[in-house]
């Protein structure tokens, strides 16, 4: 089984919302790919997905009121066979967590994938209005559609 991890700054709103897409496009074709979200800080440990991704998700069906932010760890690495980041940021936190150059070519900017080798980032709605999270969504449904592509392929 496929195991995908999806990192942002506080685990709180774009890899949280990235997550809950994924799987629901997961369930949909019914593969067999595990999803999961990580911070790179420690903000929110524990905390779950802020109010308004919440009900940005909401309205597209998907519920994730019930995950709880962690921060990527370096055993992730070894848990996960995809990683993927937001921001150049995350990007740059995650790769200073490598051991080893596989960890290095497993991590890539989630909008690579609609984007290839152009490293443009999510941008973060945390301090923006609705409009963020509704752009954010539709960024994050685009690069899973990629995502979905290439993992039901490989199955």
């Amino acid at each position: 089984m496929k195991k995908v991890l999806m990192v942002c700054l506080g685990n709180i709103c774009r890899s949280p919302m990235a997550q809950g897409i994924l799987e629901a496009k997961v369930k949909e074709q019914d593969l067999h790919i595990e999803v999961d979200s990580a911070g790179t800080s420690s903000y929110h440990i524990g905390q779950q997905p802020d109010k308004r991704a919440i009900a940005k998700m909401e309205e597209k069906e998907i519920d994730i009121s019930s995950y709880r932010g962690r921060q990527i760890t370096t055993g992730d690495f070894d848990n996960f066979d995809v990683i993927f980041v937001m921001d150049d940021y995350n990007l740059r936190d995650v790769m200073s967590l490598t051991k080893k150059e596989e960890d290095k070519k497993k991590t890539d900017m989630i909008l690579n994938k609609v984007y290839p080798n152009q490293n443009m980032s999510i941008p973060d709605p945390y301090y923006g209005g609705e409009d963020g999270f509704e752009n954010v969504f539709q960024l994050l449904d685009k690069a899973c559609d990629k995502i979905i592509e290439e993992l039901a392929y490989e199955q």
